[in-house]
């Protein structure tokens, strides 16, 4: 009877500590949870697959788009014992994440790695982002972040603040474009678009790409480029729409496909910039 009851007061016990999980797509997650006394560890492993919802504003109205997404196929094993981070300075915990910076001491603290760029820029995990709350989020980091603000604090804040203004950059710069920001998507999800030709892109679609190109550089005045450019500008936004309805259809490969003429276009776009430069 009495290693029953203390069976019953284990369990009981453990259902109250449960912590609040986070999880990582595609991620085997071990979670520590720390009582007086002694330590015990849960370890949880995702799903094939699992759904995020989130809300947009279309025509006045809020709509909730419910982003279906598959596991990532290479998986990798975090510990949450690193969620009760403590600070490098004044060893206090840091209770959110990411953290840059120690509430108590106000050190800049290392950056936390893994972390995806969605989060440092405290975004919506979407392709339809809002770039203007990015850019806003992404001057306010870069103010405090930025390494001219300690170059009279120690080496190690120094270093820390370098490393974090340039993982901002990093995330910024990926996250503005749709192009670099579905990319991202996909590769979180453990897809990649390889260089060069697709192998998998259609005669017709090649052949267009040809006579586009042909045009461009043929083009003798800068109102013909334009023209090329303005025809670039509308198949990016075509394709900006169809894309983000195949994430939210959990569509990852129609969504590498689209990604990848998108990719050809954007190229392009980027070849009348230059055209355009000559007829100056």
């Amino acid at each position: 009877m009495l290693a029953l009851n203390s069976l019953r007061i284990s369990s009981s016990t453990r259902a109250l500590l449960q912590p609040k999980w986070l999880m990582k797509k595609g991620q085997t997650v071990c979670y520590a949870v720390t009582c007086s006394g002694h330590c015990m560890s849960s370890r949880f492993t995702k799903k094939d697959t699992y759904h995020s919802t989130m809300s947009s504003m279309v025509h006045g109205k809020i709509r909730e788009r419910s982003y279906h997404v598959n596991p990532v196929s290479s998986r990798r094993s975090y510990c949450t014992a690193q969620v009760s981070l403590n600070c490098w300075n004044c060893k206090k915990p840091l209770e959110k994440t990411p953290v840059f910076f120690c509430m108590s001491c106000k050190a800049v603290q290392p950056p936390e790695e893994g972390t995806s760029y969605f989060k440092i820029m405290d975004c919506d995990h979407t392709f339809t982002l809002d770039t203007q709350k990015l850019q806003k989020k992404y001057l306010q980091l870069q103010r405090s972040l930025h390494p001219d603000n300690f170059s009279q604090k120690s080496l190690k804040e120094q270093e820390y603040s370098e490393s974090q203004s340039a993982l901002v950059n990093k995330a910024y710069k990926t996250l503005l474009k749709p192009l670099s920001r579905g990319l991202y998507m996909l590769e979180l999800q453990g897809l990649q678009i390889e260089e060069g030709t697709d192998p998998g892109a259609e005669s017709e679609f090649l052949m267009e790409l040809m006579e586009i190109n042909e045009a461009l550089d043929e083009a003798r005045s800068p109102e013909e480029a334009n023209k090329i450019g303005q025809d670039m500008k509308g198949k990016l936004a075509e394709l900006t729409e169809e894309i983000d309805a195949a994430l939210f259809k959990g569509e990852l490969q129609a969504a590498k496909a689209l990604l990848a003429q998108m990719k050809y276009y954007a190229n392009i776009e980027e070849k009348v910039k230059g055209k355009l430069s000559e007829f100056m």
